[in-house]
């Protein structure tokens, strides 16, 4: 290999099936789940829209966590 620095490899880093963010969006649908069935004052509207809303703003949270780690060229 010759021409590369120490410490470069070859192509690019892609992420890895199954990460933390998979996980643990899974832990919370299946915490909203066990509440959904549980509970008798959660109904399947209000089950949704607490899914959708709490994986956006881990999405979100997790988007720029990652950006503040882009190094300016």
């Amino acid at each position: 290999m010759t021409g590369m620095m120490p410490g470069q490899w070859a192509g690019a880093r892609m992420p890895v099936p199954g990460n933390a963010e998979f996980a643990m969006w899974l832990v919370v649908e299946v915490i909203l789940a066990l509440i959904w069935i549980i509970a008798k004052s959660v109904n399947t509207q209000d089950w949704a829209i607490y899914t959708v809303v709490l994986t956006a703003f881990y999405i979100l949270s997790r988007g720029i966590a990652k950006a503040s780690r882009v190094l300016e060229q």
